[in-house]
């Protein structure tokens, strides 16, 4: 489990400048990443350090992660999409 504080800086740090990744990554630092495991979070903090224009490429399945952690947290953030997790 995560510190509170580590949570409340990723949940800053999922706030991008695109409302379209802003609906995607909150629901899933809010639901899932507090249970992530030490490595998934370690990958989660490096997504946050990539360009919007990357994320939004990834998210939209118009590229992969080249890195295998990048590309696996970016799958569980759009398997929880999926599911329908929302902000709340």
């Amino acid at each position: 489990m995560i510190r509170e504080n580590e949570h409340r800086r990723m949940r800053w740090a999922s706030r991008r400048g695109m409302l379209e990744l802003d609906l995607v990554l909150a629901p899933f630092v809010d639901q899932v990443f507090p249970d992530l495991s030490e490595e998934d979070q370690l990958c989660y903090r490096r997504l946050m350090e990539c360009e919007d224009q990357q994320l939004f490429g990834w998210f939209l399945g118009r590229d992969i992660p080249e890195d295998p952690g990048l590309a696996r947290i970016v799958d569980r953030i759009l398997a929880c999409n999926a599911a329908g997790y929302t902000a709340g």
